[in-house]
């Protein structure tokens, strides 16, 4: 067998003429496994049954992998994993879920060789269709050469086409077809099975199981993972996957007494409801009092930045009172079961312009404008409709924390958003008041509706020490979903005479 110098080894200088190939778990990946991404697949696509199904033939997989070949312990994977799955369902977990994990397990020597060449290609034992959309949008992939999926009626079969999974000679058979007669500048690989692609290189490198290299920094990377979807925090491996099968029943009914807590009890015990049943509430800073309305005195506008959809039942947990939040959109569901007042906005600036007058007249309004939904960077938008409405503006910067399930999404059914996020075991909402504006940072100091609404992001991103974008709602939901993020009422139809 032919014995391939590390990958430490390979100059990466000079490298912007050169091509190169490289296998993915184990060389640009830290991880050698790839059973993490087929269950954030099984579940974000098929739900927890389908996750259970790929756990309970996962043992099955790891003999045939470690005891037969490769390409039959990962055709159970592919098999368990899609069997019977749209491919629009994989192709949005693909896009949507998968490169915030990849991107995070990047092998820094590897992707050192790797982003120095000219040309790259990825060949790759994983189902194209998983891996492609990460490679090309985000390591700037040339060409990605991976298993092929069999399909019928737009679902996959669980099946792979000819010649089946690409492990040793597939892979070398494939590089061929693709490069011709050109041979290839640097080959990259981790296990004996990649030798007979790396051999049909110029230079072939090994890159060494060491799990405890660093990964790659989002700051090194061609183009950071800033919109991310999926329920799951971490990436699952065997052992937490089951933990996360075994949890979800009893988070499930842990997560309806939160929520009846939040919606039957008077809002000044909720605090002390949410404590008791797991639910950490920390409020910083000093709230405003309420409004005076015997003395003509408005309310107060809170402008939070956006977490979840409870982020209003936080806030007025914070304060103790109830306080109505003003939604873009929102389920039927979430509707029932919130224990405030939510308005809608609607096409009409005029008749929403009215509208919130008239509650701001009536006490205290929030509002929670969406933007990105992933950790960093932090994005606020709010219409400047509120700003010319009034100048009682308090900024309120909102962290929440979660170890098992992210509590929002934009792919699936947003109905389920509040149950999500209190099946965590102890989740926990941050709620810091900001000062008021100084009336010389409102419209009536002076300032456009859009400075004010500017200024409001800045000073929320700086206390949450986040990145602010140009990126709006929008464009997260067409990058994560393909839609604008609107929940669409269905109409009645009219009678027929």
């Amino acid at each position: 067998m032919v014995s391939f110098p590390s990958v430490d080894k390979c100059a990466s200088i000079g490298r912007e003429k050169h091509s190169v190939v490289a296998d993915m778990d184990g060389t640009l990946l830290r991880g050698r496994s790839s059973f993490p991404y087929f269950a954030l697949l099984a579940f974000e696509a098929g739900g927890i049954f389908r996750l259970l199904f790929l756990l309970l033939n996962s043992p099955l997989a790891g003999l045939l992998y470690y005891f037969v070949s490769e390409s039959a312990g990962i055709k159970v994977l592919i098999f368990a994993t899609c069997a019977g799955m749209k491919l629009s369902d994989i192709e949005s977990v693909a896009r949507a879920v998968l490169p915030k994990f990849y991107s995070s397990d990047l092998h820094s020597e590897s992707w050192r060789v790797f982003s120095s060449c000219g040309k790259r290609c990825v060949l790759t034992a994983n189902p194209r269709i998983m891996v492609e959309a990460f490679l090309k949008d985000f390591l700037g992939a040339d060409l990605v050469l991976g298993t092929e999926i069999s399909t019928y009626k737009g679902r996959a079969t669980g099946f792979v086409q000819s010649p089946g999974v690409l492990v040793g000679k597939n892979k070398a058979d494939a590089l061929k077809k693709a490069f011709g007669e050109t041979q290839p500048d640097i080959g990259l690989g981790d296990r004996h099975t990649d030798a007979p692609f790396m051999a049909l290189c110029k230079e072939g490198y090994m890159v060494p199981p060491k799990p405890e290299v660093e990964a790659v920094t989002t700051d090194k990377l061609p183009k950071p993972v800033i919109f991310h979807d999926g329920r799951l925090v971490q990436k699952p491996t065997p052992l937490s996957a089951l933990l996360i099968i075994l949890w979800i029943p009893v988070g499930f009914i842990l997560a309806c007494l939160r929520i009846a807590a939040g919606s039957l009890l008077p809002m000044p015990m909720v605090y002390y409801a949410f404590w008791a049943l797991g639910v950490r509430v920390t409020v910083k800073g000093t709230p405003p009092p309420p409004a005076k309305k015997s003395i003509g005195q408005s309310g107060v506008l809170f402008v939070c930045s956006h977490r979840t959809l409870l982020d209003p039942i936080f806030l007025s947990t914070a304060l103790g009172r109830p306080i109505p939040a003003v939604t873009y959109s929102l389920s039927r569901l979430s509707e029932i079961i919130s224990p405030i007042k939510t308005v809608r906005l609607s096409r009409d600036r005029a008749a929403d312009a009215s509208m919130i007058k008239k509650l701001l007249e009536e006490g205290d309004l929030a509002i929670c404008p969406e933007g990105t939904t992933c950790r960093e960077p932090f994005l606020l938008r709010f219409s400047a409709l509120f700003a010319e409405l009034t100048d009682e503006l308090v900024p309120v910067a909102m962290v929440n924390r979660m170890s098992m399930f992210h509590g929002t999404t934009a792919r699936g059914w947003k109905g389920m958003d509040p149950f999500y996020f209190f099946m965590n075991p102890s989740p926990a909402y941050e709620v810091t008041f900001l000062n008021k504006l100084p009336p010389e940072l409102t419209l009536s100091g002076g300032k456009s509706s859009h400075e004010v609404a500017n200024y409001i992001q800045r000073v929320i991103a700086a206390t949450l020490s986040y990145e602010c974008t140009s990126f709006t709602r929008r464009d997260k939901y067409r990058a994560l979903a393909g839609n604008d993020g609107n929940v669409v009422e269905k109409t009645k139809p009219k009678p027929t005479k």
